[in-house]
């Protein structure tokens, strides 16, 4: 890919981002990195387990380690939900690329997020996710170049007008 850099998709957990990027990635023939995955090699057990022995500030430590160790170029790169949370992180990611959100209403998150206690999410005991997403959906519109609205299309349309949305803005996506 010329001129976009990295694609980084960004969103609440359940949003889509490692499936759409994961998509996105065949699509246009470059890697695809997932942040989540990158963190669990590095501790060699789950995202949940983490949490759960490290706590959430070293979680949260850990996931911005790892994306500013991160050395990529013309990849899709999905971002852990909480990646918003560090400013350092997103101006990194920033500087070397496009960053998309998949912004997904409260209630479509809510129905794909079934046990919010396993999947490995920065979220305080007391918060619920309603509150979550409530504080994390400005800072997501904040660090965002493009907003993608999913409005129930399918993984493969996104992806289709993810790389439509890139060309109109002048990026040309190599194969």
């Amino acid at each position: 890919m010329t001129g976009a850099g990295n694609l980084v998709l960004i969103g609440m957990p359940g949003a889509g981002k490692s499936t759409v990027g994961a998509l996105l990635a065949r699509r246009l023939n470059i890697p695809f990195i997932d942040i989540d995955e990158l963190m669990i090699a590095r501790r060699g057990r789950p995202l949940q387990k983490i949490i759960d022995t490290e706590g959430l500030q070293a979680f949260a430590r850990l996931e911005e380690e790892t994306i500013l160790a991160l050395d990529a170029a013309a990849s899709v790169i999905a971002t852990g939900g909480s990646a918003v949370y560090s400013v350092a992180a997103m101006t990194a990611l920033g500087r070397d690329g496009t960053i998309i959100f998949l912004d997904l209403p409260l209630q479509e998150l809510e129905e794909r997020i079934s046990d919010m206690t396993t999947r490995g999410m920065v979220i305080a005991p007391e918060t619920t996710f309603a509150e979550l997403y409530r504080q994390r959906r400005p800072l997501y519109r904040r660090h965002a170049d493009l907003v993608i609205v999913p409005g129930g299309r399918r993984p493969a349309e996104l992806v289709i007008d993810i790389e439509d949305l890139l060309r109109r803005r002048g990026l040309t996506l190599g194969r």
